[in-house]
């Protein structure tokens, strides 16, 4: 797989905020999107065991495959590989493609259109984190189910938008389904 950064640190938003995690942002992406605040076009190419190698020096137990698009790399081999060696995975993908078997959580910041979700997710997902400016007036009208649903409202690079995070607060306030996941780690300044 080609690798664009490793780092160990809490998970920064959505239902694992908080935890310690590894991440592992894989290179490319299958989409645009213009409020994207991650580089993710280079990389260096790293095998399983040398990604294991990387890994076993923090405690952690979760890894977090990121990008990008993780979904555009990310095998059910490797997802297997990294099992038996003790570790929980989660992924963060748009949706535009289905992610491998085996994961514990499945993570979908949706930013495609919602039959593409549907096609990709039949089952579901474990959390779905739709990202909110206030010029949206309404929740999503997701087409698939998730265990955790969250509106994450948009920041201005890595600065909070107050009129954004206002307009998410009051849309959670008027659908209780919906709960407020704030960007932890950009607010924290923690990687």
């Amino acid at each position: 797989m080609k690798i664009n950064e490793i780092f160990y640190s809490l998970q920064g938003e959505g239902a694992r905020v908080g935890e310690a995690s590894i991440f592992i942002r894989l290179t490319g992406c299958d989409l645009t999107c213009g409020f994207c605040d991650t580089e993710f076009l280079s990389g260096k190419e790293m095998s399983n065991a040398d990604l294991l190698t990387h890994i076993q020096r923090w405690p952690g137990r979760w890894i977090v495959w990121t990008g990008g698009e993780p979904t555009l790399q990310l095998t059910a081999e490797t997802v297997e590989f990294f099992k038996l060696n003790g570790y929980q995975q989660a992924v963060e993908t748009n949706g535009n493609n289905t992610p491998p078997s085996g994961l514990d959580w499945v993570v979908c910041s949706p930013k495609v259109a919602e039959h593409v979700l549907a096609k990709h997710f039949p089952n579901g997902v474990d959390e779905l984190r739709y990202a909110r400016h206030s010029g949206q007036p309404d929740v999503p009208r997701p087409s698939i189910t998730a265990k955790r649903y969250f509106l994450s409202p948009l920041f201005k690079g890595n600065r909070p938008d107050q009129e954004n995070i206002k307009h998410c607060t009051t849309l959670c306030l008027q659908n209780p389904q919906w709960k407020l996941s704030l960007q932890t780690h950009e607010l924290t300044g923690i990687l």
